[in-house]
């Protein structure tokens, strides 16, 4: 025993044993087995079924019994070669005694049948239509559904990734976690679908079997034994139905916990925390059970106490249960009142302005609760993300509650500055569909805050259904994040304050510092620079090249102290980075030019030398007509992944920018100056 164990623990043999085992399973299908070891096998069989049924009611969630579909068949082949075995030694014994098989099958002979081979086969038929008709069939039908959806639902759960990707929700570590749990679960889902045709397959061979050996048993007993004909039906038939049993008790504990398995769902935790945690979730219909028993009981000519044992026992419950609800609440209400309680701030702390501050609602709390995961976690890897893109740190994001603060609201204030608010349902998913329609879906309406799309707050209940319709499904605290991002895209130059641009340039090489002290404050001062920065920032171009960024500034002051001179020539040295940004899959930069006529009222708009500062003076009317042109134009590509630009003459495009501001904030402005030489255009439009 002790060199089996050492065998069994060893993880170098396990692989070893375990092809053992399934050879020894083929085995059994062509060589007779003794009794005993038919006995052993029986027994092993029963336990194995016993412990899937125990491992699929106690695990958390599906996906942690991902083995299960390789298991179930290991099992179903091991049961119907038993099933072999069993026949081959009733077959060649069972004129001995009912004993001729083993005491496995001669112990459920007697125990559920009592020797009565007709009450023996009625039993074992009604066990087998239990198992084909009710569990089997409603397990395949349900797996067949799930893995149907499943499949439906993996390129919306795939946006989702990518979408908290892009927003900084995540990093490249989660993301590629949640790609594999996905294509886990695709997997898993798929071969339950498959998998429950043993189970179904099993249950009916096990009834064919049966039929099987009772003729066959009459037979050899008849025809070969010379055994009279009622003889030879009470000996088979009881073997061959205690046979019976022995396989389909085990087959029934396996079909159960298949059921169990595709039953869970998105339910989380152990069956019996899921089942009675929703059962028990409404005394009023407990309490409704207990009346409804308690008249039963007193109608005459039903039995009194059992009826009024289970109404007393369902009150029980309907009236504690609420109790121990109210102190759970209770107790998380202090945890929470605990952790949130306000300390006393001092006077000179009022006088701090935050740069960046998130302020949320009672509801919202647990949202915050934790440092290490869920919203602060996200706010973290948020950081990173805007570090890596735009060539900056934000500062830090400080995160509380508010109490006048609606409870399922939030606002977002830099520099103490209230700049945007949302509402979100902490329990709920937003639903949205891809295309911009509206989700057709139960559930409260709403405009997704960060793009303005129309939307849906639904259950999580009905997340796997919006995805098998091809919505994009959004957690509460994602939402709440992209508009965090969005936001501060938005106001990325007030976000570089004088104190952030001393910590960036602070990071350069010790080489660039030379060039740093030759223009600063020689030939622009650091509120200059930091204005220059700023002006880049504004149309989300990355600082992150900061040595090539000092490069042009030295070599524009040589020429100007205008800073947006200066700001345009730094985007001239940069146009290899600004092109590449705006390319598209096909590798060409998409572009809309301005007409001929724009290009001539710009240029004589323009007032002043080069280089010093100008003066844009367009007549009021022409401006509105190129306002309005220039909208109509950017409507038609508004939902293309990467929309065209908005090509014009070097002197113009600050003032195009400045324009379009507001009724194109998101298009790029670029000048032909900024296209690179290595990079492909293609004129898509014009505004005429």
């Amino acid at each position: 025993m002790d060199a089996a164990l050492r065998l069994l623990g060893n993880d170098s043999n396990r692989d070893v044993v375990f092809a053992m085992g399934v050879l020894g399973i083929l085995v059994v299908l062509f060589v007779p087995l003794p009794g005993w070891a038919l006995d052993m096998g029986l027994t092993f069989s029963l336990a194995f079924s016993i412990l899937i049924l125990m491992v699929a009611l106690w695990i958390e969630k599906p996906l942690d019994f991902s083995a299960f579909p390789t298991v179930l068949l290991i099992a179903t082949i091991l049961r119907l070669a038993l099933n072999i075995a069993s026949t081959r030694l009733i077959l060649s014994n069972g004129h001995t005694g009912a004993d001729a098989a083993g005491g496995v099958i001669y112990g459920f002979s007697q125990l559920m049948i009592n020797g009565n081979f007709v009450i023996g086969l009625i039993v074992f038929a009604i066990l087998g239509i239990i198992n084909i008709v009710v569990i089997t069939k409603g397990a395949t039908r349900i797996a067949e559904v799930g893995a149907r959806f499943t499949l439906d639902a993996i390129p919306g759960k795939q946006m989702a990734i990518d979408a908290d990707l892009a927003a900084g929700l995540i990093d490249d570590v989660e993301a590629r976690t949640r790609r594999k749990s996905l294509e886990d679960e695709s997997a898993f889902f798929g071969a339950m679908d498959g998998a429950s045709k043993f189970v179904r397959g099993d249950a009916i061979a096990g009834m064919i079997i049966v039929f099987i050996n009772i003729i066959g048993g009459m037979i050899v007993g008849v025809a070969q034994m010379n055994i009279t004909m009622g003889d030879a039906a009470a000996s088979y038939t009881t073997l061959t139905v205690g046979d019976g049993l022995a396989s389909q008790i085990p087959a029934l504990v396996v079909s159960l916990a298949a059921g169990l398995l595709v039953t869970k769902g998105r339910n989380e935790g152990s069956t019996d925390k899921a089942i009675m945690a929703q059962l028990g979730e409404y005394p009023k219909a407990l309490l409704m059970v207990a009346g409804m028993m308690a008249v039963m009981g007193l109608v005459p000519g039903l039995p009194f106490l059992p009826f009024m044992g289970i109404a007393a026992f369902v009150a029980v419950a309907g009236v504690f249960i609420p109790e121990r609800k109210k102190k759970a609440a209770a107790v998380v209400a202090a945890q929470q009142e605990t952790q949130v309680a306000p300390k006393e701030i001092p006077a000179e702390e009022s006088l701090k302005i935050e740069d960046l501050q998130l302020e949320v609602g009672s509801r919202l709390l647990t949202m915050i609760s934790n440092p290490d995961r869920g919203l602060p976690a996200k706010v973290k890897s948020l950081r990173r993300r805007f570090a890596s893109e735009f060539g900056f740190l934000l500062p830090p994001v400080r995160i509380k509650d508010n109490l006048y603060v609606p409870p399922d609201e939030y606002r977002v204030s830099i520099q103490d500055v209230e700049v945007a608010k949302g509402t979100v349902r902490p329990g709920c998913v937003m639903a949205l569909d891809p295309a911009g329609g509206d989700v057709d879906l139960p559930g409260e309406p709403t405009v997704d805050p960060s793009f303005g799309m129309p939307a849906r707050w639904v259950s999580d209940s009905q997340a796997e259904e919006a995805e098998g319709r091809g919505y994009t499904v959004v957690s509460a605290d994602s939402v709440l994040i992209t508009h965090l991002s969005e936001t501060i895209k938005e106001h990325l130059p007030s976000l570089l304050s004088y104190a952030a641009m001393q910590k960036l340039v602070d990071t350069l090489d010790p080489e660039y510092r030379k060039l740093l002290t030759d223009i600063v404050p020689g030939q622009i001062s650091n509120i200059g620079l930091q204005r220059v920065l700023q002006g880049l920032l504004s149309e989300r171009v990355s600082i992150r090249n900061l040595p090539t960024i000092l490069e042009a500034v030295a070599e524009a002051t040589g020429m100007t102290r205008n800073p947006p001179t200066i700001i345009e020539h730094v985007r001239q040295r940069l146009s290899k980075q600004i092109s590449t940004a705006v390319q598209g899959a096909d590798g060409f930069v998409a572009v809309i030019a301005l007409a001929g006529r724009w290009e001539r009222n710009f240029a004589e708009s323009l007032q002043g030398e080069p280089g010093q500062e100008r003066v844009f003076a367009m007549p009021p009317n022409q401006v509105q007509e190129f306002i309005a042109a220039s909208r109509t134009v950017v409507q038609k590509y508004k939902d293309d992944d990467t929309p065209p630009v908005i090509l014009c003459s070097a002197d113009a495009r600050p003032f195009v920018r400045s324009l379009l501001e507001r009724a194109a904030p998101n298009v790029p402005i670029i000048s032909h100056n900024e296209l690179h030489s290595s990079v492909a255009i293609k004129t898509v439009d014009q505004i005429a």
